[in-house]
């Protein structure tokens, strides 16, 4: 139940990145899912769904907040509706 919860909060923050928020906002929803993405591989891997957690972790690492990966607002916006889509689906 936890787990639903945790990406449904996680789905609606990437849905409110498609609105004009300060750039810290930004950062903040990026420090977020690393955490979330992170956690939620880490549980798929261990339930022994490994390319769950594989795919998790590759977002986990494409939303880091250490090392910027410049893709530009509109590839980033629909990123955030299809991670959001899909973490809504799953």
């Amino acid at each position: 139940m936890m787990v639903i919860v945790i990406k449904l909060c996680l789905s609606i923050l990437l849905f409110i990145c498609l609105l004009e928020m300060p750039y810290g906002y930004y950062q903040l929803v990026r420090f977020i899912s690393f955490i979330v993405f992170g956690f939620l591989g880490y549980s798929e891997y261990k339930d022994g769904q490994k390319i769950q957690g594989v795919g998790y972790f590759i977002l986990a690492i494409l939303f880091q907040p250490f090392f910027k990966i410049a893709l530009g607002r509109e590839l980033w916006s629909i990123l955030d509706v299809v991670v959001g889509l899909g973490l809504l689906v799953s």
